[in-house]
């Protein structure tokens, strides 16, 4: 008989999800990973008293009241909102885009200013099937727009021009006109009190868990020990890149801890033009409304993933999920692994997402 029930192999959220649920119901587990800390990219560090979200801003949001409920059952969430900032060429725009941003664009204070204006830039691809995403970003919102806030961080985001991207990938543009700059249309919102690891602590309480430990290496002994796995690793390393490798996007952080209690007054401000090598800067202590002398901020570069990198994005081309599916038919006749979470199922999961899935799929 084996040790245990389940072998969890990536103590992140999804993991952490399958382990709640499995211990709730009766069953052994033994989770694994091969960092030295749990919760994967939603892992925070308490520096100067301030919560800093490591891996890049998490923020929790969703409509699923259930899902809601069942968070706040493992740690209360604060009331946090995300509204980001746009810095272009020294000016700051307000996101997602909405009333503000039109009047920081054109001076315009009502709707239909802003529609009209929209609508005739639009028309420059008008009946044209677009090509690429940059002609598809213009259709959708206008020259303007997508020159001073889309252009330039897609491209660092992305590493490659505009016009050499496809047009799926912005299939849609959020635009409101109505001055209300919260990022999300969820009805709930906000930030674990005392940060992510919080939540995962308490989801793996009373679970058996092993940090530093590398799947691949112990992976014969490691088998042995339960009578199933659910993988949250990359699919395409499970199967020793048989078919090849899939693409990632990756990130790189530089982190600072600045003597001032105060650098930018905002969360998260975005830049969007390419005299700034990086994204956006992150200022950690206004996830929950920090009064430290001191803050954090971080500055995120987006970068091409290579091997030694954390793969964060998915590339989800034509190419790659061809691939994909190459490595999901071999998962699909797995008997003992489950397959699950971003790396494993190479998607982009939201936090709610993950959290739902679990809480609804699985019959343990």
């Amino acid at each position: 008989m084996s040790k245990y029930d389940y072998l969890i192999v990536g103590a992140g959220l999804y993991g952490s999800m399958f382990a709640y649920k499995a211990k709730k119901a009766g069953k052994r587990v033994l989770v694994i990973d091969k960092r030295s800390h749990l919760g994967g990219n939603l892992y925070c560090e308490n520096i100067e008293g301030i919560n800093v979200h490591k891996y890049g801003p998490h923020i929790f949001h969703t409509s699923n009241k259930e899902v809601w409920d069942f968070v706040n059952t493992i740690v209360p969430f604060n009331h946090f909102r995300y509204e980001p900032l746009a810095s272009y060429n020294g000016k700051l725009y307000n996101l997602p885009f909405n009333m503000n941003t039109f009047h920081q664009l054109w001076g315009v204070n009502t709707p239909d200013e802003a529609k009209a204006i929209i609508d005739a830039q639009r028309k420059e691809f008008e009946g044209k099937e677009p090509r690429n995403l940059e002609e598809q970003a213009i259709s959708l919102v206008g020259r303007d727009v997508y020159e001073t806030l889309i252009k330039g961080y897609t491209e660092k985001q992305w590493g490659r021009r505009c016009t050499e991207l496809p047009a799926f990938i912005i299939r849609r543009l959020p635009v409101r006109f109505c001055y209300n700059n919260n990022y999300f249309n969820d009805c709930y919102q906000g930030i674990p009190v005392g940060g992510y690891n919080k939540l995962i602590e308490g989801l793996l309480e009373g679970v058996d868990i092993h940090l530093d430990v590398d799947f691949f290496k112990e992976r014969e002994a490691l088998n042995q020990l339960a009578d199933s796995v659910l993988f949250t690793g990359k699919i395409d390393e499970f199967y020793d890149y048989r078919f090849g490798k899939l693409d990632y996007r990756s990130l790189r952080f530089e982190e600072e801890i600045l003597d001032m209690d105060n650098y930018q007054g905002n969360i998260a401000v975005n830049y969007t033009d390419t005299e700034h090598p990086y994204t956006r800067i992150i200022e950690h202590k206004y996830f929950e409304f920090g009064t430290q002398y001191k803050t954090v901020i971080t500055k995120e570069y987006s970068l091409e993933w290579t091997e030694g990198c954390e793969p964060y994005y998915p590339v989800n081309d034509d190419k790659n999920m061809t691939l994909y599916q190459q490595y999901k038919r071999l998962a699909e006749r797995e008997r003992k692994v489950i397959f699950g979470g971003r790396l494993a199922e190479y998607t982009y999961y939201d936090m709610h997402q993950i959290v739902e899935k679990v809480l609804n799929e699985y019959e343990l």
